[in-house]
């Protein structure tokens, strides 16, 4: 799949594409795991939107725009390379330690939104 992704960009290159999209899952279902203690507990009095609840558990706050879930359903989207350097930004914005770390060239790396699900159906007979 990642091949298929990949097109014609060097592989040197598409690393980086490939790292950048593994932190975002990464630190994207962490937060979806506690956000969703968080919920359960929300009758004691946690908030499920509080950036200080996943502080104080060493969790990354991640902001709606930033979301795995929300960058999945808009992945066939053509502007959805702009709206992972939008969801870097974000992450940066709120977790001021990933502060200029995180990459944000997806838009320009010229990922095809088609791409993914072609990639996955595997080739064609």
């Amino acid at each position: 799949m990642a091949d298929g992704l990949r097109n014609n960009m060097d592989a040197a290159e598409y690393k980086h594409v490939v790292l950048g999209l593994i932190f975002l899952k990464y630190i994207s279902d962490a937060f979806e795991a506690k956000h969703a203690e968080l919920e359960t507990q929300r009758k004691k009095g946690a908030d499920p939107e509080d950036p200080d609840e996943y502080k104080a558990a060493s969790i990354f706050w991640v902001p709606k725009e930033a979301r795995w879930s929300h960058l999945k359903a808009k992945a066939p989207q053509p502007s959805i390379g702009k709206l992972v350097d939008d969801a870097m930004s974000a992450i940066e914005r709120d977790n001021p330690s990933l502060k200029t770390v995180l990459p944000k060239d997806f838009g320009s790396q010229g990922l095809c939104p088609a791409r993914p699900r072609q990639a996955a159906a595997g080739p064609a007979h």
